[in-house]
């Protein structure tokens, strides 16, 4: 996705987020990581590495991020602190961090690592190149 830009003083920072439509497959015939629905949110190359992207997924806003080792994390689309765009944040093999405030949130459980509440992860999956989010 190409970030966009407005003089409105609160626009986001990024394009709207992709709507994700039902996966009609799951690698093992069962929802990924659970009871949730899996859906198909876009392709692997839309999130380029080292970066997150905005998508909406089954009617939930997820930020999706494919780090530089290639693994993929999925959270929820805004920060529980103060509502910043989690995927414009920074992140590493351990946390994502906040672009706002800085907080941080461990890929591990969603914990803050510092007063902030957690953020919801879900389970996320390439499939033959798709993106699939299950929420």
């Amino acid at each position: 996705m190409i970030a966009t830009h407005s003089d409105a003083p609160d626009a986001p920072t990024t394009a709207p987020p992709k709507t994700g439509t039902p996966a009609t497959e799951v690698a093992d015939g069962a929802a990924v990581g659970g009871s949730g629905v899996p859906h198909v949110v876009g392709r692997v190359d839309d999130v380029p590495p080292g970066e997150g992207r905005a998508f909406v997924a089954g009617g939930t806003q997820v930020a999706v991020f494919r780090l530089r080792d290639g693994s993929l994390h999925a959270t929820q689309a805004a920060c529980p602190h103060s509502g910043g765009p989690l995927a414009d944040g920074q992140t590493d093999a351990s946390v994502l961090v906040c672009p706002l405030h800085l907080y941080a949130f461990r890929w591990t459980d969603g914990a803050c690592t510092g007063a902030a509440p957690p953020v919801r992860l879900f389970p996320v999956a390439d499939q033959d190149g798709a993106l699939v989010v299950t929420v």
